[in-house]
């Protein structure tokens, strides 16, 4: 986990949270000779010099926020349920596996490499929005004096500061739900729990939890194992919302190639939360939380084994149905909402104040942008 750890701070050195003062654009109605003689020649000028202006720039400090998020969560997934060894267990499958991933393996012979290939990809991301920020003259985003929370205390977890705290979630299982719907949430559709997941822990907190019984190590994997979904569901609308958004075309590039990783993501974790809850891992009951096993008896609304987006209202209710990502909205998919999703998430739980407003700040000034 060390290369982890280097990559994250690399990703993350940098000072300073909010600049603006870079050429921002506008538009106006004009006649159509004004229009090719002045601004669209503005807006050419700009487009060649690479200048980006203060909505784009809104754009990537946020996602680059979001990213820096998502690195820290992955990272401390990573630790104790990633590659051990730094290779497959097919390459090796006398390395030692601890309780967890061998639970986390339960959901998918894969697991502890995926696990491991997220938080790279994470990282990268991070890395990436950072340095194009900084190649374009506009400030990075930089968390480190938010680094401040303690993490899991089991056996090859780093002692280090943590921004997100994956031990008291209150993971949002909708999505589940949603997918399998025929009904938007931006048409106002609402969806129930799959799970009613409180407080819970998606790591060990500390080895008492690696050394418990199967069942209570089993509940702590499936817990994550619903987490990772919620957690790349809401990054697959966030690019989508924020690319409605971006005008420079490298912009747009950026919000399509990084969101489109997302979604490949968020598609095997959706597949990894269905192993959770059918045989023969469930049912599985700890300390009051059970995953039932989906299959027993089956609700379309819950299937486990239905892992692509079912065909929903899209653009107008009267359209034919069209498989999408959803929400795509601001108000549902947005950079406030998704700090909003994010704090009741549990994500969040311990941090300061000040963190939180400045999170909110760079969220405002994302959602704040238009093409």
């Amino acid at each position: 986990m060390d290369n982890l750890e280097s990559k994250t701070k690399r990703s993350v050195d940098r000072r300073s949270f909010m600049k603006t003062g870079l050429l921002a654009g506008g538009a106006a109605t004009v006649g159509a000779g004004l229009l090719a003689n002045g601004s669209l020649a503005r807006a050419q000028e700009r487009v060649e010099d690479g200048r980006l202006d203060a909505g784009d720039v809104a754009i990537l400090r946020f996602l680059a926020a979001a990213e820096i998020i998502e690195s820290d969560l992955w990272t401390q997934y990573a630790e104790l349920g990633g590659l051990t060894s730094g290779v497959p267990l097919e390459v090796d499958p006398n390395q030692p596996l601890n309780a967890y991933q061998a639970a986390l393996e339960n959901l998918d012979g894969d697991a502890t490499q995926y696990i491991t290939s997220n938080t790279l990809d994470e990282i990268s991301h991070a890395t990436f929005l950072n340095g194009y920020l900084e190649s374009k003259g506009a400030e990075p985003v930089n968390f480190d004096e938010f680094q401040t929370l303690q993490g899991s205390q089991a056996t090859g977890a780093q002692n280090i500061g943590r921004l997100t705290n994956l031990m008291h979630l209150n993971v949002d299982t909708s999505w589940f739900v949603r997918y399998r719907s025929a009904a938007n949430p931006d048409f106002g559709a609402t969806f129930p729990q799959a799970i009613q997941i409180a407080n819970r822990t998606a790591i060990p907190v500390n080895d008492a939890d690696l050394n418990g019984s199967a069942a209570h190590i089993q509940v702590i994997a499936n817990t994550a194992a619903f987490h990772f979904g919620y957690i790349e569901q809401g990054g697959s609308s966030l690019y989508a919302a924020m690319n409605q958004k971006a005008k420079h075309p490298e912009v747009v590039r950026i919000t399509l190639g990084i969101g489109g990783d997302e979604i490949a993501h968020f598609l095997e974790w959706v597949d990894f939360a269905g192993n959770a809850v059918q045989a023969p891992v469930a049912p599985v009951t700890d300390d009051g939380l059970t995953f039932p096993n989906f299959f027993d008896p089956l609700n379309k609304l819950t299937q486990p084994s239905l892992i692509f987006p079912v065909p929903c209202e899209f653009i107008r209710p009267n359209l034919p149905k069209c498989s999408t990502i959803r929400p795509l909205s601001d108000k549902f998919a947005g950079a406030v909402a998704t700090v909003a999703s994010f704090t009741a998430d549990g994500l969040f739980t311990g941090q300061s104040k000040k963190f939180l407003s400045v999170l909110n700040e760079l969220a405002l000034a994302a959602d704040a942008a238009s093409r």
